[in-house]
């Protein structure tokens, strides 16, 4: 391990030795003063994972999360200087971690609350033309080899449990005792202006975006949600992604460029 390594090793693990080679300006202990850097490091860290996750800080309480907290900065720290990036693969950590075996669904909100930061900081991108969008949308001939090209905002989640009412609970939408954690819900996240907003969907619908994120086409995107609801009707959540202007481009499978879109 390199110096440089072992010195990020023990900046955030207090069970290694300080490393050796420091030395203080006025003489002081350097044993003493890399202890106090090493304690600001590991609680701003800390907070950080607290400002990304506030839910799931609220649901298990400030100690046992800050003591989550901590032993996932220990065994992951940070890999980038972009604090925004940082817990990035926090929820698999929490899937993991054996005190938090009770909370099932815990990783999962985890993972909606990183889909709202991510969807935070995603890239801009311009919303089709509605009527555009509608004129492609209108010719049956080739609607099932369309293409939609989707906001780079948005996020698709499914999960077991429910946790868009878990988290809509925590901003003061419905009762949380009123929630059955068991229940599988899937979640819709976009940026609409300047808010990240968190949208309740069918598992169908689900289904149906994700496939088209992907890069499927419409057909493709049907058969997908099909396989969950058997006379779906993609009627009600194309019209949520155009209302909220996550279509950016639409194209054919066979055409070179989308519809929508700028060529210099």
């Amino acid at each position: 391990m390199s110096a440089q390594a072992a010195f990020a090793a023990a900046l955030v693990d207090p069970a290694l030795p300080c490393p050796p080679g420091l030395l203080a300006w006025n003489g002081s202990d350097p044993a003493r003063r890399f202890a106090v850097y090493r304690n600001n490091v590991v609680v701003s860290l800390i907070d950080a994972l607290a400002d990304g996750f506030p839910v799931v800080q609220a649901l298990v309480g400030d100690q046992f999360f800050r003591a989550m907290a901590r032993r996932y900065v220990v065994d992951r720290p940070p890999a980038s200087a972009v604090m925004a990036e940082y817990g990035d693969d926090f929820a698999d950590f929490i899937a993991g971690f054996a005190p938090a075996a009770g909370l099932p669904y815990l990783a999962d909100l985890a993972r909606l609350e990183r889909c709202r930061v991510t969807a935070c900081h995603a890239a801009d991108a311009a919303a089709i033309d509605p009527a555009q969008l509608a004129a492609a949308l209108a010719d049956p001939a080739t609607l099932p080899d369309l293409r939609l090209a989707l906001h780079p905002a948005l996020r698709v989640l499914a999960s077991d449990y429910a946790i868009v009412a878990l988290w809509a609970a925590h901003q003061g939408v419905g009762a949380l005792a009123e929630v059955h954690p068991g229940r599988p819900e899937s979640a819709l996240v976009l940026r609409y202006g300047l808010d990240v907003e968190v949208i309740g969907i069918t598992a169908a619908a689900a289904a149906f975006v994700a496939s088209l994120a992907a890069g499927y086409c419409l057909g493709q995107a049907m058969a997908a949600a099909g396989a969950h609801e058997a006379a779906f009707d993609p009627t009600a959540i194309l019209a949520t992604l155009i209302a909220k202007g996550a279509v950016c481009t639409v194209c054919t499978a066979s055409a070179r460029h989308p519809q929508g879109e700028h060529h210099d």
